[in-house]
């Protein structure tokens, strides 16, 4: 007899018929003898209504509320699937993240989580009810509702299988696992075997939505292994594992597109130590995560002076543009320059450590598209490049068949 965690995203349970079928696999599960433990997401939609709704009352809505907005999502779809379950005569019971014992830190909309205490899910399972749990949501120590972040969810999910000592954490999504690139955007994209935390780590931080990337931050620092699988058949999935000798056989694993990105500029900024320093900290503050940053070596003035641009998640724009705008009088730059029509294209692979040439044909295959590079970071398994939004797909492509087509 196992205990499963198993994970259903938006589209799993995107509507009642969907709710339906989660609540036939899980009871066929149990059937066999499991004990399950279930977190669900929003349904599919719900999320960006309450966001939408949220910003037509205030732009910059605050944070703590924002939270109690959005953790009602979650909570609909456990309601929903624990009746589901009841339909079958299958005992359930559904808790809320604070119910279920996750406590986080104080940071309202990113929180992280900082200790999750099962007891109580224990103690259901041991009666033999299915445990329905809220993704994406916890409390801190004193009360307050958070939420996790977008794809937070998955988080959840590795978080238990970790805390209950589980013996199979399952990650149910709208496609058959892990892909070369998005199937949507790359018709001749793979289905990948198995994967290593650290390519799924990279990927994951390029854009890659299969997963959240603290999920698998998480699943690497305490060995959880998962799946990741369709919940509208039964394919096998994506084994997502610790690195193996074989995996560096294959120089490139997979390539990304990430269209959520934004750029900024610093324009004529005091090319002096410490300004850098005061402006990432003060993003740091606002809890914006920077991704890629370039700075321009000054040239022969009289006072010299540079330009800084970095990229982050185009949601964060209008809360970055608010900290420059704060800092323009302490630091004398002289303007800032926002653009939100940019895209990160990424490829990644653990075998890239040991193959050489690989910066030089991603180049190479741009250049012969006609496409432009803004920005470069790479790392010892990826190579990540700031292009045209309009022409991120068609280099996704370019890049997808130059090496695993």
């Amino acid at each position: 007899m196992a205990l499963i965690v198993q994970k259903y995203g938006g589209t799993s349970v995107a509507n009642p018929d969907r709710i339906k079928n989660v609540a036939a696999r899980v009871a066929g599960y149990r059937e066999r003898g499991d004990r399950l433990v279930v977190v669900v997401s929003a349904m599919s939609g719900v999320t960006d209504s309450l966001l939408k709704l949220a910003k037509e009352i205030l732009p910059l809505p605050p944070e703590r509320e924002m939270d109690m907005l959005l953790a009602t999502g979650e909570q609909t779809t456990i309601a929903l699937t624990a009746m589901a379950l009841h339909a079958r005569d299958v005992p359930a019971v559904s808790l809320t993240g604070a119910q279920a014992g996750i406590v986080t830190d104080r940071v309202h909309t990113k929180a992280k989580i900082q200790n999750i205490t099962p007891r109580q899910i224990h103690a259901l399972l041991d009666s033999g009810q299915v445990v329905i749990v809220a993704g994406f949501q916890g409390q801190t120590q004193e009360g307050q509702i958070t939420t996790l972040g977008r794809g937070g969810s998955d988080l959840t999910a590795i978080a238990l299988a970790a805390a209950l000592k589980a013996d199979l954490c399952q990650i149910f999504t709208d496609v058959d696992g892990v892909y070369t690139a998005d199937p949507r955007l790359v018709p001749s994209a793979r289905k990948l075997d198995e994967v290593a935390y650290d390519e799924l780590l990279e990927l994951a931080g390029a854009g890659a939505k299969v997963m959240q990337l603290r999920s698998v931050e998480f699943a690497k620092k305490f060995g959880v292994v998962f799946e990741v699988r369709s919940s509208l058949n039964d394919n096998p999935g994506t084994i997502v594992k610790e690195e193996t000798k074989s995996m560096e056989g294959i120089v490139v694993r997979g390539v990304s597109l990430d269209k959520n990105q934004a750029k900024i500029t610093v324009v004529a900024a005091p090319d002096r130590p410490g300004v850098s320093s005061r402006i990432f900290h003060a993003l740091a503050d606002a809890a914006i995560n920077v991704d890629m940053i370039v700075q321009n070596v000054s040239h022969g003035s009289a006072r010299p002076i540079t330009d800084l641009s970095f990229t982050i998640d185009k949601p964060d724009l209008l809360k970055a543009r608010k900290v420059m705008d704060a800092l323009k009088p302490e630091i004398g730059f002289r303007e800032v320059i926002a653009n939100e029509g940019v895209a990160k294209l990424s490829i990644v692979g653990v075998g890239m450590r040991s193959h050489s040439g690989v910066a030089a044909k991603m180049f190479e295959t741009l250049a012969r598209e006609d496409i432009n590079i803004d920005m470069i970071s790479t790392s010892e398994i990826k190579i990540s490049v700031v292009v045209d939004l309009a022409k991120g797909e068609a280099a996704t492509r370019a890049v997808h068949e130059a090496f695993l087509g």
